[in-house]
């Protein structure tokens, strides 16, 4: 039963997945359709890649001994399956109640507040939180609490001003040359915090051909826009039919250049990554993916396994990395993510400052918090490892770079700049001599 929730409702079941064609969902696309000529004859541009249909996953201890205890009798077959994972979310009190022991914040929740956000955890990703810690990191990035109906000074529900900047629905249109394009309102996991919490699992936005077709017709009159962000919800959530049907679509449009995805899939959900949907992305180039990763412990051989077949299929890969007190505010833990995320081959891309929605103040830092990670991976690290700290500015501003102050002051011929050591060094500023 698909359940919508209306701002100040309790706390109750998300959607089904978008993975069912509904009477107005587009036929399946031609997979040969392409906007940029190709010098390869048609039937080489659109022959398959044969990926090795994968083994089972080994279970590492703790997602076996999961298993054994609450999905007793369930094959790694089944549970490796993406559809059956998101079919079993944890989505309520009584759920969670029989497996981990909920602190007072969490419990209040559910009997106490009017949060906005649903519950929605996959039973893969509900293997890695901690039974008795409240303050796991994992834990606290899914499991809601008290502190979400506290609504801070410049808190708001859409502190980005996305809806202002919406020419039709679930089009974004903030900087010249690209487009956020909002495919659905559902993801497996909900993230607590969710810049999109006031739609995302509110059955709001669903992938209907009828709104698509008019998000099109923007981009078809806009040759300006050359680059194309999906997003929602996650777009990986969609079957591949649709999904493919939208990539196809999108190259018939001439001035769109690069397609990109942005997904948590691989971290929450990394089941969702199979031959099949790989198969269907590769024939879409080029297409690149923003993959959501927040702390070394969703780094797991499921999302490493996950992330190689998606660079195997030539996908770039970035992350980008939401700053979280509690869950990511310090060198270590930051650095530990950014070595796992290169390993696993996806460039470090942003390290964002938690947006100011309503009820986040328990997870933003101060500026410096990050600035201070920052200083302390460059010089440190490879310089691939360092993302790019930035403020998605509150009124739609659009994202603000900041970098610590490596700038030390001007001297008349010079530029005197502070390394990683703080030792100083000056650069010679070439003089312009004019003749009057």
């Amino acid at each position: 039963m698909q359940v919508s929730i209306k701002r100040n409702q309790k706390l109750i079941a998300s959607p089904k997945p978008v993975t069912q064609e509904g009477d107005d969902e587009p036929p399946d696309p031609n997979p040969c359709i392409k906007a940029i000529p190709s010098p390869a004859p048609p039937d080489a541009a659109c022959r398959l890649v044969r990926f090795p249909t994968p083994r089972a996953l080994a279970l590492t201890p703790t997602v076996r001994s999961f298993r054994k205890k609450y999905f007793a009798g369930v094959p790694a077959k089944l549970w490796n399956d993406w559809q059956w994972q998101t079919s079993h979310r944890i989505r309520s009190l009584a759920q969670l109640e029989t497996m981990i022991a909920l602190s007072e914040d969490e419990r209040a929740a559910f009997t106490q507040a009017h949060t906005v956000l649903p519950l929605g955890i996959t039973p893969y990703y509900m293997s890695l939180i901690s039974v008795d810690d409240p303050n796991q990191p994992l834990r606290r990035s899914v499991i809601p609490t008290i502190h979400e109906t506290v609504s801070s000074l410049g808190e708001a529900h859409d502190p980005l001003g996305e809806e202002a900047m919406s020419p039709v629905p679930g089009l974004v249109h903030r900087y010249p040359d690209r487009v956020l394009l909002l495919l659905s309102d559902f993801c497996s996991t909900y993230c607590r915090y969710c810049t999109r919490s006031r739609v995302v699992g509110h059955g709001a936005i669903h992938p209907s051909r009828n709104r698509l077709e008019r998000a099109f017709a923007y981009i078809e009159q806009t040759p300006t826009i050359r680059d194309v962000l999906l997003s929602g919800g996650d777009p990986l959530m969609l079957g591949e039919e649709k999904l493919s049907w939208v990539l196809s679509r999108l190259r018939q449009i001439p001035h769109v250049e690069i397609v990109r995805i942005g997904s948590k899939v691989p971290a929450v959900l990394p089941q969702r990554i199979t031959p099949r949907l790989v198969r269907m992305l590769r024939r879409y180039h080029p297409l690149w993916m923003s993959l959501h990763f927040i702390h070394p412990d969703e780094c797991t051989p499921e999302a490493y396994r996950a992330c190689a077949m998606l660079a195997d299929a030539g996908i770039p890969l970035g992350s980008q990395t939401v700053l979280l007190k509690g869950v990511n505010d310090n060198l270590e833990t930051m650095r530990a993510l950014m070595h796992h995320l290169l390993k696993m081959r996806v460039r470090p891309y942003y390290l964002y400052q938690c947006d100011p929605i309503t009820g986040s103040s328990h997870f933003r830092t101060p500026i410096e918090t990050g600035l201070a990670i920052i200083r302390g991976l460059r010089g440190f690290t490879s310089g691939y490892a360092v993302p790019t700290y930035v403020v998605d500015a509150p009124g739609g501003g659009g994202k603000i770079p900041l970098m610590p102050d490596y700038v030390a002051g001007r001297e008349t011929d010079a530029l005197v700049l502070r390394n990683y050591e703080n030792n100083l060094y000056r650069y010679p500023e070439i003089c312009h001599i004019t003749n009057e």
